[in-house]
Order: C-alpha cells, then structure tokens, then sequence
C-alpha cells in the first residue's frame, strides 16, 4: 500500500470530468502531483470502483497514492491506497475498525465541530473550502486563509488546503500551516512540470 503525500493532492472525477481522465491522471503526476483522489459523487458504486481501478493501474509504479472520496467498500474492493470521509460518510473510527492500520483514512474539516471527530483515527484533515469554488458549489462557507491557519493549528495531524487554490493564493494558503494543496483536475491540467511545493511536515 502507497503511502500517501499530500504536498500536491488531485481530485479528479474519472466517471463524469476530462474526457480522457487517465491522460490527465498521468500528466498531473508526471508534473509533480504527489496523491490522486477518485471523486465522482453521482456515480454508480459500479462506476466508481472500475474508474478506481482504472486509475490504479494507470498510476501502478509511480509511488502515488489513490484514495477514493466517500466511498470506504470501493476503496477496499478496489485495492485503493486510502478513503477520504465526511460528515456524511462512516465515521473515521468505524471505517478504520473495517479498514485496518494500513490504509489512509482523509476527514474533511469544514469548521470546528468537523474537529470533535475521533482525529486518532485519521491520517489527514481535508480543510475547506478556502475560497469559493465551482467545484462544490453547495459546499460549507468559504474558510479564508485566517479560517484555515485556526483548523490547520489546532490539531497534530496533517492536513491539504482544498478550494479555490490556484497560483495566485497558493503560497498564502501554504503560509497558514497546511501540508499540502488540493486541486480539481481542471487546474492540474495542462501540468506545469512545477515541483511539489516543500518537504511533507
């Protein structure tokens, strides 16, 4: 099992996004992205778990880790590296009793309240959304940049800023504490061949 570094996160939607979602897997990695998560909320479990598998295979040897969003069955099913979980989802505590030690287990932050969670539990915080985003348009307030550096703060666990990051905001954003951004497959592609930015903390 890959483990995984969030420095440079892609969310990419492999049943409904780019045309070609592998090429834009490969291509993201191939210019410094250093974890991929599979996110297609309105996918059949199906779908979801061949797009997964797809996406594993096309990434087998790159020493990049592939989670899936919501989905702790089809991450399992699929041999992914990990599951990124919500408010919505298993609680962390229940998905690593069925998971076990070796998968990484994501937690979404959108505010305190996301932090009374069992955090001993997870591996990384999802803290977001930091600006407004059209990728999730129904998604909690926008944090900022002064939001995020209180959630990144508070807690001993590594955490990847996600919403609305793109070159002009990411050096603020890496500034408050976090250990990595997350982008959508739309602002990875084309790759900029730019290295992940700094050592994982």
């Amino acid at each position: 099992m890959t483990p995984l570094d969030p420095r440079l996160y892609l969310v990419v939607d492999p049943v409904h996004g780019p045309p070609d979602p592998l090429a834009v897997v490969r291509d993201a990695v191939d210019g410094g992205v250093t974890a991929v998560q599979v996110r297609a909320p309105r996918a059949t479990g199906l779908a979801l778990y061949e797009a997964t598998v797809g996406v594993l295979l096309a990434l087998r040897g790159s020493g990049v880790a592939v989670v899936v969003d919501d989905r702790l069955d089809v991450a399992l099913a699929a041999g992914a590296d990990g599951v990124h979980l919500g408010r919505h989802d298993l609680p962390p505590e229940a998905a690593r009793r069925v998971a076990g030690p070796e998968p990484s287990i994501g937690w979404s932050v959108t505010g305190p309240d996301d932090l009374d969670t069992a955090l001993d539990a997870v591996d990384l915080l999802g803290i977001g959304p930091v600006f407004a985003t059209a990728t999730k348009p129904d998604a909690a307030p926008a944090t900022g940049v002064d939001g995020l550096r209180r959630l990144a703060t508070a807690v001993d666990v590594p955490s990847v800023a996600i919403g609305g990051i793109d070159t002009g905001n990411a050096a603020a954003v890496l500034a408050a504490g976090v250990d990595g951004l997350a982008v959508s497959s739309a602002t990875a592609a084309p790759p900029t061949r730019a290295r992940p930015p700094g050592p994982c903390a």
